[in-house]
């Protein structure tokens, strides 16, 4: 998929916030298409909610599949942030104003087999090990100062592993990359 323009980004968030609000509102995900048939490729996303004016995590929920277009992708994303991240309690509706939503698009994930490919703030990693599954998006470890070790063993973490499970033979790493943007950003906001 090529990299959005600014205003399908400023479109599939304007998508994303809508989503929200009917849901909160309604318990239904709106019908509709986007304006712009770019946002009917198939392909993953992650979108995350954080708390205003501090910025705290309140959601994040994602799917790797490319089997959905990105506009229904991102709707079901934003209602499983709000609703399904069992780290929080459901969004409710008053909240929503205090919220701020980013998007995450991603690339389909490549298997690697020596971690000294992970490139920080390029990459999202998701490690599998047995039943147990984790993934931590590219900003992440940016967002926390994190070099490739610490990123790793805070992935293990999150997947339920051992600190050093990353280093085991048989688990398994897969990177990938994601184009992020949210409310925030000052490009979308003049559009």
């Amino acid at each position: 998929m090529d990299e959005l323009e600014p205003i399908e980004r400023k479109e599939l968030l304007r998508i994303a916030r809508a989503t929200l609000r009917e849901y909160l509102a309604t318990g239904m995900i709106p019908p509709g298409a986007p304006h712009r048939k770019s946002l009917k490729q198939l392909a993953g996303s992650f979108v995350t909610l954080k708390t205003l004016p501090d910025e705290q995590l309140r959601g994040c929920i994602g799917t790797f599949s490319a089997d959905t277009p990105l506009h229904k992708s991102v709707q079901q994303m934003a209602v499983s942030a709000a609703s399904r991240d069992p780290r929080f309690r459901a969004v409710e509706a008053h909240e929503l104003e205090h919220l701020t939503i980013e998007i995450s698009v991603l690339s389909p994930c490549i298997r690697i087999d020596d971690p000294e490919h992970i490139v920080v703030g390029t990459h999202g990693v998701c490690i599998t090990h047995g039943s147990r599954r984790g993934v931590l998006l590219p900003q992440v470890p940016a967002e926390h100062g994190w070099d490739r070790n610490t990123f790793l063993e805070h992935l293990c973490l999150k997947a339920g592993l051992p600190t050093d499970a990353w280093r085991h033979r048989d688990t398994v790493l897969e990177v990938f990359t994601a184009e992020v943007f949210g409310e925030g950003d000052a490009e979308l906001k003049d559009l």
